[in-house]
C-alpha cells in the first residue's frame, strides 16, 4: 500500500482503536478482568485460524469454546458482535471523512456523484434543453420493504446513530482538550448505553413495527435530504449553463402534487426552457447567486411495501393498510407544521421596509391572525393563517393535534395542491420584490418538501400473489356464475371471460352473497385503497404488483378486482393505479415479454394504458430467481428478459419502467447500486427506474444523513448516466452473449443438480445452517417458508440467502459459475478465456457479474463452512455434499482470478479488501462459537441462555458481513 494511502486510512485506524479500546474498557468494568482476557483470547487464536489456517488453533479454540459456560458464551458473542458494530460506525464516519476531505480540495467529481454525470453529459454535448426533458420525465423511486433481514433493534440503532454524531462533531470540530475529553466520555457513556441495551427483540415484530421503524428514517433522512438534495441539483445545473453562455437558464414549472380527484390524474406542466429577468433567477443586488432552475419535477422520492405487501403475510389487512397511510401523514403533517412555525420566526420582513405582491396581501387578510402587533408583518400573518389550515386538515385526515395551537378557525385544505399554492405566494412574492435569496432557506425547502412528499410522505405500493388473485376472482365468478368453474379454464379462455366482464360496469361482487374469508378481505384492500386516493391523493398508492405472474389473465384478473373497487371505469377506460407484473422465476423471466406483447394486443388493455400516460410498469426479481437457477442464470435471465421486454415496448410504442426487486446481498441482486443501473441493457432505465431498499441496506445507507443524502445522489447520478450517455459495453457483441447463453446454461444444470435433485439435500442445508434458529428470530412480521414445509421451493429467499451467509459459504452469490466456466473451457480452450477475459473488459453486464461475485467469495470462509458442516449428523450424507461444495468454491474462486487476472480476491476494491481485514478477526469468533452453541442445542441443552446467544450470533455475524441478506 503507497504512503499516500496509509496516510488515508489513519483516521479510521484511530477511530477504531479508539472503540475498540472503549468496548474493552466497557467490558472489563462490566464484566471483569477473566471476560476480557477470555475475549482477547479467543480472538487472537481465531486470527491464527483464520490466517493461516492453523490446526493446532482450531484445536484450542473448539475446546476452549466447548468449555465456556452459559454466561460466558453471552459476554463473548455480545463483545464480538459490538465491536462489528462500531467497526461499521467507523467505515461509514470514514467515508463521509473521505467525501469531504475531496470536496474542501476541489478535487475532481468522482463516479456516482451528480456532478461527475452532469461533467460526463456536458462532455458528450448534452444541452439544456436534453437535461431538463430528462428531469421532466425522470422517475427514481427506492422502495422502502420490510423484508426480515434487519436484525437490529431500533434502540440499538439510535445508540450507534449518537455514536457516529459524535465522531463526526469531532471530525469537523476544532475542540478544545477539555471539549476532546467531553466527547470521548460522551461516547464512553453511548458505548456503555449499547452494552446494558437488550440486543434481541423478545416479540415477534408486528406489521405497524416494521412501518414505525420504517418511518424513522424520514426523520433521519428523507424528510430533510431530498429537497436538499433537489435544490442543490437545480443550482447545479444552472450554474453550469449559466457558464457555457452567460444566460441564467431557468425550467420555469408550476409543480402540482396529486389531488384528491379519482379516478382523473392531474396533469402536471411540465418543465420549459426559458429565460427570466435576474430579480427571478436567485439573483439580488451585491450578490452573486447561482441562478436557480425552477421548478424540476420532484424526480426522486422514496415508496414503501410496509404495510401493503400482502405476499405471504396474513398479518396486513385493510385496517392495517389504513393505518399505515394514516401514519405516513401524520409524520409529514408533523414535519410541515414544525416548519411552518420556524418559517414564521424566520420571515419576519415589514411591509415598512418591503413591498408585497397582491396575492400576499390577500393571503395575509384572510389569515385568522389579524392581531395590531401583526398588522405590518404580512408573511407571519400569511403563515399562521397557512398553519391553521394545515392543522385543521391534520386534524380531520390523521386526526393529528397541531404541536402548537393555531391563532384561530380556518378551512382545510382540500389537497396537497392548495398548501402548495399557498406557499407557492409566499415564493413568488419574494422573488418579485428583491428578496430572492430569503426565498432560497426554508421555504425552498418546504416547497420541494410538499412537492415531493405530498400529504401521504410516500406512496404505498399492493402485493399480492396472483395464486390469491386466481381464487378471489374464481371465488367472485363461480358465485355469479354457478355454471363456470374459472379455475378449471384454459388460459384463453379465462382470457376472454375476464375481458367481457371488464366490459361492463355490472358489479360483479353482491352484498348478498357471504364470501369466504380469503375473499373478503382481498376485496377490503382494495376498498381501503379507494378509500386511501380518495382521502390523501392520487399519489398514495400508485402500484399494484402481482407476485408470480406468468400470464395474461394474472394482469386481468388485477384489473377485475380494480374495477369491483372503482379504481378501475370500465366506460371511461381509465385507471387509478398501475398494474405491475412481478417476474421471478427463471421459465416466468423467458416469457415475460412474450406475456406483454400479448397484453398489449388487447385493444382494452391499451386503452386503460391510456389513462396511465401509456407507461407500464414491470418488476422483475433476483431473489426468487437466484434461488431458483443460481446466481448466473438469475443474471443473465434478468438481462435476458430486459432485453426482450425492450423490444416489446418499442414495437407497441409503450414507455417502460423497471422495478427491480433486489436484496442486499449479491444472492439476491445487492451490490453497488451505481454499477448496478449502468450495467442495465441499453434502453432499459430512460430515466425510469425503481429498485427496492431491504432489510439491513435501509440502516446501512439512510442511517446517517449525509450517507444518506450520498446514496440518494448516487442513484440520480446512475440513471442520468444511464439515460443520456449510451456506452460502448451497452450492445455486447454477438459472441458474447452466446457466451452467456452457454455459460448459463451449464451453471443452471450444476445448481438444480445440486439443489434440487442431490438427495438428502435438504436435510443437509436444514442441519448444516442457522435456518431453523433464523426462523425463531423476531425480525419481521412474515412466516420463513410459505407453507409449512421444510422444502426449499416452499422457503421464501431471504432465508434461503440469510443462512447461507451465516456460515459463511453464501452458496447463493457463486455456487456453479466454477462448473461453468470449466465447462466453456473445455469447450474453447484458451480462446474461450481469453473471450470471457474480454468479456469484463467491454461488457459492463458481465464486469459487474464478476465484481460481485469477487465480494461474495473474499467473505466467505470455506474452513468456516467446513466446521458448519460437521453439524450434520448423518456422516455419509456430509462427505456426499460437502466435497462437492468445497470443490466447486475453489473452481469458483479459480474461474474468477482467471478471468480477471487477478492474484487474489479483491485485488481491485482496495476499500472492501480493508475492511474485511478489519472486521474478519472479530466476526470469524462469532462463527465458532455460533458453532458450538449449535451443536449443545441441537443435543437438547435446554438452557434459555444457550438460544439467547445462539440468536446473538446470529445479529453479530450479520452486522460484521453488513450485506447479508
Amino acid at each position: 500500500m503507497q504512503q499516500d494511502e496509509r496516510d488515508k486510512e489513519e483516521p479510521l485506524k484511530q477511530d477504531i482503536r479508539l472503540l475498540g479500546r472503549i468496548l474493552g474498557d466497557t467490558l472489563r468494568d462490566q464484566e471483569g478482568q477473566e471476560a476480557f482476557a477470555l475475549v482477547e483470547r479467543i480472538r487472537l487464536l481465531a486470527i491464527r485460524f483464520h490466517r493461516d489456517d492453523d490446526f493446532a488453533a482450531r484445536q484450542e479454540l473448539t475446546t476452549l469454546l466447548g468449555n465456556l459456560e452459559h454466561i460466558q458464551s453471552l459476554s463473548v458473542v455480545r463483545a464480538f458482535s459490538y465491536f462489528s458494530h462500531l467497526a461499521n460506525i467507523a467505515e461509514d464516519q470514514h467515508h463521509i471523512r473521505r467525501a469531504r476531505a475531496h470536496a474542501i480540495a476541489g478535487s475532481p467529481p468522482r463516479e456516482g456523484s451528480f456532478d461527475f454525470a452532469l461533467k460526463q453529459a456536458l462532455a458528450s454535448g448534452i444541452d439544456a434543453t436534453q437535461l431538463l426533458a430528462f428531469f421532466n420525465d425522470c422517475q427514481i423511486v427506492p422502495v422502502l420493504t420490510a423484508h426480515p433481514t434487519e436484525v437490529q433493534r431500533k434502540s440499538i440503532l439510535d445508540c450507534e446513530r449518537k455514536i457516529a454524531r459524535l465522531l463526526n462533531e469531532q471530525d469537523q470540530m476544532a475542540l478544545t482538550p477539555e471539549e476532546r475529553a467531553d466527547h470521548e466520555e460522551a461516547i464512553r457513556r453511548a458505548v456503555l448505553t449499547l452494552w446494558q441495551t437488550r440486543m434481541l427483540r423478545h416479540t415477534r415484530l408486528s406489521v405497524m413495527d416494521e412501518v414505525s421503524n420504517a418511518l424513522s428514517y424520514y426523520d433521519i433522512t428523507f424528510l430533510s435530504e431530498l429537497p436538499r438534495l433537489h435544490n442543490s441539483i437545480e443550482d447545479k445545473l444552472a450554474q453550469a449553463f449559466n457558464s457555457v453562455n452567460g444566460e441564467p437558464f431557468t425550467a420555469v414549472r408550476s409543480e402540482p402534487v396529486e389531488d384528491h380527484v379519482l379516478p382523473d390524474r392531474p396533469v402536471e406542466p411540465r418543465a420549459s426552457l426559458t429565460q427570466r429577468p435576474s430579480t427571478g433567477s436567485g439573483r439580488t443586488d451585491g450578490l452573486d447567486l447561482p441562478s436557480t432552475v425552477t421548478e424540476l419535477p420532484a424526480f426522486l422520492r422514496p415508496g414503501s411495501w410496509i404495510g401493503g405487501d400482502r405476499d405471504g403475510n396474513p398479518f396486513v389487512t385493510a385496517e392495517v393498510l389504513a393505518n399505515t397511510m394514516r401514519l405516513h401523514s401524520r409524520r409529514a403533517m408533523a414535519y410541515y407544521l414544525d416548519q411552518l412555525h420556524q418559517l414564521g420566526a424566520a420571515l419576519s420582513s415589514t411591509i415598512r421596509v418591503v413591498e408585497i405582491s397582491k396575492a400576499l396581501e390577500e393571503l395575509a387578510a384572510r389569515s385568522p391572525d389579524q392581531g395590531a402587533n401583526r398588522d405590518d408583518e404580512p408573511y407571519r400573518r400569511a403563515i399562521a393563517g397557512i398553519y391553521a389550515r394545515l392543522a385543521a386538515t391534520a386534524k380531520i385526515l390523521d386526526e393529528l393535534e397541531a404541536p402548537l395551537s393555531a391563532v384561530g378557525d380556518a378551512p382545510p385544505y382540500a389537497s396537497a395542491n392548495e398548501f402548495k399554492a399557498d406557499l407557492d405566494v409566499l415564493h413568488e412574492s419574494l422573488l418579485t420584490h428583491n428578496s430572492a435569496l430569503i426565498a432560497r432557506g426554508g421555504l425552498r425547502r418546504l416547497r420541494r418538501a410538499v412537492a415531493v412528499f405530498g400529504f401521504y410522505l410516500a406512496p404505498l405500493d399492493l402485493r399480492q400473489n396472483s395464486a390469491i388473485h386466481d381464487h378471489t376472482v374464481a371465488e367472485l365468478i363461480n358465485a355469479a356464475q354457478p355454471n363456470v368453474d374459472y379455475l378449471s379454464l384454459s388460459e384463453e379462455a379465462r382470457v376472454a371471460l375476464l375481458l367481457q366482464e371488464l366490459a361492463t360496469s355490472r358489479p360483479l361482487v353482491s352484498p348478498f352473497i357471504k364470501y369466504t374469508e380469503q375473499t373478503t378481505g382481498e376485496l377490503a384492500i382494495f376498498n381501503a385503497a379507494r378509500n386511501i386516493l380518495d382521502s390523501y391523493g392520487a399519489g398514495a398508492i400508485e402500484n399494484v404488483i402481482i407476485a408470480k405472474t406468468d400470464g395474461v389473465s394474472d394482469m386481468l384478473e388485477l384489473a377485475l378486482l380494480l374495477k369491483e373497487s372503482g379504481m378501475l371505469l370500465p366506460r371511461a377506460k381509465k385507471l387509478a393505479v398501475n398494474i405491475v407484473p412481478l417476474f421471478e422465476t427463471i421459465a416466468d423471466l423467458a416469457r415475460s415479454g412474450a406475456i406483454m406483447d400479448k397484453l398489449f394486443s388487447i385493444p382494452f388493455y391499451r386503452q386503460l394504458l391510456a389513462s396511465r400516460g401509456h407507461m407500464q410498469e414491470v418488476m422483475v426479481g433476483y431473489s426468487d430467481s437466484n434461488k431458483d437457477g443460481g446466481f448466473l442464470t438469475s443474471g443473465w435471465s434478468l438481462y435476458a428478459a430486459e432485453k426482450d421486454l425492450i423490444e416489446v415496448f418499442h414495437k407497441h410504442g409503450v414507455k417502460l419502467r423497471l422495478f427491480h426487486g433486489r436484496g442486499g446481498s449479491v444472492g439476491r441482486g445487492g451490490g453497488p447500486s451505481y454499477q448496478a443501473i449502468l450495467a442495465q441493457p441499453a434502453g432499459a432505465v430512460q430515466g425510469r427506474i425503481r429498485i427496492t431498499e431491504q432489510g439491513e441496506v435501509i440502516a446501512s445507507k439512510y442511517g446517517n444523513p449525509e450517507l444518506g443524502r450520498h446514496n440518494l445522489e448516487v442513484l440520480v447520478a446512475a440513471t442520468m448516466e444511464a439515460t443520456l450517455l449510451p456506452r460502448e459495453y451497452d450492445d455486447p457483441k454477438p459472441e458474447f452473449v452466446q457466451a452467456m447463453e452457454e455459460l448459463s446454461a451449464s451453471a443452471f444444470s450444476a445448481y438444480r443438480a445440486m439443489v434440487y435433485d442431490t438427495p438428502g439435500f435438504e436435510q443437509y442445508f436444514w442441519e448444516s445452517t442457522v435456518i431453523s434458529e433464523i426462523a425463531e428470530l423476531n425480525i419481521g412480521s412474515r412466516p420463513a417458508s410459505r407453507k409449512k414445509s421444510t422444502a426449499i421451493e416452499d422457503l421464501r429467499a431471504i432465508p434461503w440467502v440469510f443462512s447461507w451467509a451465516q456460515c459463511r459459504l453464501m452458496l447463493p452469490g457463486w455456487f456453479g459459475f466454477g462448473a461453468a466456466v470449466n465447462a466453456y473451457k473445455a469447450k474453447h480452450g484458451e480462446a474461450g478465456m481469453q473471450r470471457l477475459a474480454a468479456m469484463v473488459r467491454e461488457w459492463g453486464f458481465f464486469r459487474t457479474l464478476l465484481s460481485n461475485m469477487d465480494m461474495v467469495l473474499a467473505k466467505s470462509d470455506i474452513s468456516i463452512a467446513e466446521r458448519y458442516a460437521q453439524l450434520v449428523k448423518d456422516e455419509a450424507l456430509r462427505n456426499a455434499i460437502f466435497p462437492r461444495l468445497k470443490a466447486e468454491w475453489q473452481a469458483s474462486v479459480d474461474a474468477l482470478l482467471a478471468i480477471m487476472g487477478q492474484a487474489e480476491l479483491l485485488a481491485g476494491n482496495p476499500v472492501l479488501k480493508r475492511s474485511i481485514r478489519n472486521r474478519f478477526p472479530y466476526l470469524d469468533p462469532l462463527n465458532h462459537l455460533q458453532i458450538e452453541l449449535l451443536q449443545r442445542h441441537r443435543s437438547g441443552e435446554s438452557d434459555e441462555r444457550v438460544r439467547r446467544a445462539i440468536h446473538l450470533t446470529i445479529n453479530g455475524v450479520a452486522a460484521g458481513l453488513r450485506n447479508s441478506g
